[in-house]
């Protein structure tokens, strides 16, 4: 299937062809039909694109602070890297669709296979979508029509926080395709509307829908308003508007009568004047895109719906008000469309975004699609013998930052590439040269050429994806934590006793591998006496939505982080954690705590895990203690002694957290039949451990 890709680097637009997107838990597949390009929100990610660094620097200053305080504490050459990953990654554009349901995850209830939908959906021949954002068509509203339900979506929560009454006044400043649409909505609730735009045929367009239109170039909109409102003001302000000016937040509560309402559902310049809204006892709110659940996971990614009781208005019930005022005849938002275009015309579509009388631009979809087109072929590679052949099972940012980049310098052959969505594994196995791409990672399975698996999705899957891939004899590399429950990790530990040299197994615990660590091994290699450690990690905040916080998905950051750390101690110490104990400061997130272990050779080591910190302070610090010499490892670029007879510092180009030395010992295993990089034992230890303290 084809999709529309935009690269924020460079802003060009692409279609290229992508696996069809598997379909996940509680999700619809869905084949597109029509999508409506949301002109304000694309037209400002392209803008965006194509801007100079300075020019995106200048757009999104918060994103320059962590970028400088990331260069304090990693170096430059990391943050660049990092800075060029994120902007390389491939953006979907477009969210409103409309589409014939194909398929349905065994967990929904309320469609079937046929149904006429819309959603939030991409601009894609075919789109996965949660439950909760998809909403049935009634049979008497068209494709054309129905296209428009989740921009006018946006337009319908601005105004139910508005809250307006029959008999008010209200004013909608912008109109463009999302204020338009708003004029309609709000004629429907009996309300007195006045349109404000600087372009006059869309200020004819709002008086069509019944609107008191105002031109501002011609006239003085704030005096006006008050004329149409005898001198008393609106009752409330929607603003639309996307411009840097602050034009819009200015005269929005001059427009005002006391106490009156703005709200602000465009991008507009936002350095408020306090006397502005003081006089008047002005509210203002910024509305958030479709309605309640919008940005939380268990809403839209888990189907968890708001009782209705409680929210009465969520994202998918004003997508089902939105088609029900369509179907009225309220809301007809088919005078807005300014041209048809064909799908495969996408790129000519989006150069002439920038003409000012677009409005509503369509996009019509194939007929007919590929539903079994689930892997794509990227170029053909014959190979130079190498022995290791590798598929990889996701495709994130951190995969091509570090795994994907560290094997293909190690010298394999990267076969295949495997992501749900599809997107993510076509842009990795483009850049990175993969034979094919997959929305399947079965398939990499049952390739016999494949014989080594690198496992880089959530950690939800890492224990199942790992057993399937061991059972199917392939070697495993994956990425921490190996599981998220003592159930997964008991099902490994009896595959190996029943298959103790079928593959290897390797866990991402790439620290033990750095340089630095490599060389603290060396200089305590003829200690007699037990180790004292203490490893500080300064780990920062993390959103509580973010789904390595949601213990079912990610574990915590215990499981899926502090791992870790209790491998490298385990590594420093040469000896078996004998007991384990965990200590939190906050009870709630539990992502700052102190952990301590002793182990059976009598060393002991504190890791403290801590979230509250400063990032401007390193990121992490190993001290190690022993016979009245001190190691002390910074950050992984610097290791200082003391005490030490012929040394006293190492230093580093830049960090070196370990990642292309562990994947290179990980390959040579496998090409020259060599000890496993990590005991199996110690594999199962540490990750036991991690499951245990999760759990005190």
């Amino acid at each position: 299937m084809k999709q529309i890709l935009q690269n924020l680097k460079t802003g060009e637009i692409s279609l290229p062809e992508v696996p069809v997107p598997k379909v996940g838990s509680g999700s619809v597949l869905i084949q597109t039909k029509k999508s409506l390009i949301s002109l304000g929100t694309e037209k400002m990610l392209l803008e965006f694109g194509k801007s100079s660094w300075l020019g995106k620097a200048i757009q999104q200053p918060e994103k320059v602070k962590q970028v400088l305080n990331k260069v304090k504490t990693d170096g430059v050459m990391p943050t660049i890297e990092a800075v060029f990953n994120k902007l390389d990654t491939p953006l979907p554009l477009g969210y409103s669709n409309v589409g014939i349901v194909q398929d349905i995850a065994s967990n929904i209830r309320g469609f079937k296979v046929g149904d006429r939908v819309v959603s939030n959906g991409a601009h894609a021949e075919l789109v996965c979508v949660p439950r909760n954002l998809v909403a049935k068509i009634p049979d008497n509203v068209d494709d054309e029509t129905a296209s428009f339900t989740v921009v006018s979506a946006v337009g319908l929560q601005g105004i139910r926080l508005l809250d307006p009454t029959i008999g008010e006044t209200m004013v909608v400043i912008g109109l463009g395709l999302v204020g338009l649409l708003s004029v309609q909505i709000l004629k429907a609730n009996g309300v007195k509307v006045i349109g404000i735009d600087l372009d006059p045929d869309k200020v004819k367009l709002a008086e069509s829908f019944g609107a008191i239109g105002l031109n501002a170039n011609d006239v003085d909109v704030v005096k006006s308003v008050l004329l149409q409102t005898n001198e008393d003001g609106a009752d409330g302000v929607l603003i639309c508007a996307s411009t840097k000016s602050q034009s819009p937040i200015h005269q929005a509560p001059q427009m005002c009568r006391k106490r009156g309402r703005v709200v602000l559902v465009g991008v507009v310049g936002l350095e408020l004047n306090r006397s502005d809204f003081y006089d008047k006892e002005i509210t203002f709110q910024v509305s958030c895109s479709y309605g309640p659940g919008r940005y939380d996971q268990h809403y839209e990614q888990k189907g968890l719906d708001y009782p209705i009781g409680f929210v009465r208005w969520t994202e998918q019930r004003n997508f089902s008000a939105i088609l029900q005022l369509m179907s009225e005849g309220k809301l007809n938002p088919k005078s807005l469309i300014t041209s048809r275009n064909k799908f495969e015309n996408a790129a000519e579509v989006y150069s002439g975004l920038e003409d000012k009388n677009q409005l509503g631009i369509l996009l019509e979809y194939p007929e007919t699609v590929d539903l079994s087109l689930k892997t794509v072929r990227l170029k053909e590679i014959k190979g130079n013998g190498q022995k290791v052949k590798v598929g990889f099972v996701g495709a994130g940012s951190f995969a091509g930052a570090s795994l994907i980049s560290g094997f293909e310098k190690s010298g394999t052959h990267l076969k295949a590439i495997a992501s749900q969505g599809g997107i993510s594994g076509h842009h990795q196995g483009q850049k990175w040269g993969f034979e094919s791409t997959t929305s399947d990672y079965k398939t990499l399975l049952s390739d016999q050429d494949i014989n080594t698996i690198v496992v880089a999705t959530r950690h939800n899957s890492h224990g199942n994806i790992t057993l399937d891939a061991l059972r199917a004899q392939k070697n495993v590399f994956v990425e921490k934590p190996l599981a998220l429950t003592h159930q997964e990790l008991d099902e490994l530990e009896r595959f190996f006793e029943k298959e103790p040299a079928q593959s290897i197994l390797m866990v991402g615990f790439n620290r033990r591998f750095s340089p630095l660590v490599t060389k603290i091994k060396s200089l305590l290699t003829h200690a007699t006496s037990p180790l004292a450690m203490i490893m500080t990690v300064n780990a920062g905040e993390i959103p509580k939505d973010h789904w390595t916080q949601d213990v079912e998905v990610g574990g915590g950051r215990l499981i899926g982080e502090a791992c870790h750390f209790i491998d490298l101690l385990r590594f420093v110490a040469d000896a078996k954690i004998k007991s384990s104990r965990v200590d939190y400061a906050d009870v709630i997130s539990k992502d700052t705590f102190s952990i301590n272990l002793s182990f059976e050779n009598g060393s002991v080591g504190t890791i403290h895990y801590f979230s509250n910190g400063s990032k401007d302070f390193p990121k992490e610090r190993l001290e190690v203690f022993c016979e009245g010499k001190i190691l002390s490892l910074d950050n992984f670029r610097s290791l200082e002694g003391f005490g030490f007879s012929g040394f006293s510092k190492m230093k580093l180009n830049k960090q070196n957290k370990g990642h292309l030395e562990e994947i290179q010992t990980f390959v040579d295993s496998i090409e020259n039949q060599k000890k496993w990089p990590i005991p199996v034992n110690e594999l199962f230890e540490v990750t036991r451990v991690s499951l245990d303290l999760a759990q005190q």
